[in-house]
């Protein structure tokens, strides 16, 4: 039995600062249908006092998870409201980001010191919205990194009605890494995440960390209920491609990286006719060809040409003629 509003997040793309904006989600969503697509950590005070529209996403992004940067329960409430109104399926909160500026707001990684405002938190949205109120967090912070610390955690945002969680399998170091660091330094701890899930059965539990490929996301999943995958999704976005298929078991749409360009430039001229930048778009497509001849070529007049406040939706064409024809390649 699936509770109302349940995404199935066999699969998702992590929320990533400065990367998955809704440019690079529509994108992303051209080259899989079911993958679980997540916002940027927006903080509940740019939302609030902010000047822009921080809720903004395209209706051809769904599912999409708004993920949420806060501690003050009433403040978080309102911005899952709105999250609601707008149409998002699911609002996460964010505690497992480390950076300094995110602990200094109060909210991220620090916040699992701090289990029971946490769970303020879920319980006031819970109250005001009817879909899905979710958690991203680490597996521990500093020397709090033992099993019992993040059970312990774990259970007070259970007890809250948290039913969904995404665990980042490192713990966070809050003083003396960067944030790149901490995606890298503290090792990886699967085992951790398969404990909780144990541990915890009714709870669905994605794992996110160190996924590179979509046979590591399915071994996974023997385990776990779902699998998140943040840079290699980006890096190399044609693995998205092969996620209907692979993961959720339905029809290969067959779209090649070529395909997904002539689809692309629609959505390029109408965002530049409502006033964005073709750089803004364009740069989430380098990756499109990893791995192909004529990459290198593809992603270097992007990034020489496409920053010119007048680079133009044709660049993407003059890009693309880089790459060799496959015809020409089994010749």
């Amino acid at each position: 039995m699936t509770t109302p509003g349940f995404i199935d997040h066999k699969f998702s793309v992590a929320p990533m600062l400065d990367w998955t904006d809704k440019h690079c989600r529509y994108f992303h969503r051209l080259l899989s249908q079911h993958a679980v697509l997540y916002t940027e950590m927006v903080t509940t005070g740019a939302i609030i006092h902010g000047s822009g529209d921080y809720l903004d996403f395209n209706t051809e992004e769904h599912p999409v998870v708004l993920q949420l940067g806060g501690s003050n329960a009433a403040d978080m409430a309102h911005c899952a409201k709105l999250a609601q109104l707008r149409g998002y399926d699911a609002v996460n909160i964010n505690v497992g980001c480390p950076s300094d500026r995110v602990q200094n707001g109060m909210f991220g990684a620090c916040l699992m010191a701090q289990p029971s405002l946490v769970a303020d938190c879920i319980k006031a949205m819970q109250d005001v919205v009817s879909i899905p109120v979710t958690v991203k967090t680490r597996i521990g912070i500093d020397d709090s990194d033992d099993y019992q610390f993040l059970q312990d955690f774990v259970q007070t945002i259970a007890d809250a009605g948290c039913q969904q969680l995404i665990v980042h399998a490192r713990k966070a170091w809050l003083k003396g890494l960067s944030p790149k660091e901490n995606r890298e330094v503290p090792p990886l701890n699967y085992e951790r995440v398969h404990q909780l899930k144990y541990e915890f059965p009714q709870l669905n539990i994605s794992l996110n960390g160190g996924v590179k490929t979509l046979q590591q996301a399915k071994e996974q999943l023997l385990f776990l209920d779902g699998v998140m995958v943040g840079r290699e999704a980006y890096t190399n976005p044609m693995l998205l491609s092969y996620v209907d298929q692979l993961i959720y078991g339905k029809p290969d749409v067959g779209r090649t990286p070529q395909q997904v360009v002539m689809d692309m430039l629609p959505y390029i001229e109408r965002q530049m006719s409502q006033g964005a930048r073709f750089w803004h778009i364009a740069r989430h497509m380098l990756g499109l060809f990893q791995g192909l001849p004529g990459a290198r070529q593809w992603r270097r007049l992007l990034s020489e040409q496409g920053h010119f406040a007048d680079a133009k939706p044709e660049l993407l064409l003059q890009a693309l003629a880089k790459i060799k024809p496959v015809a020409e390649l089994t010749n």
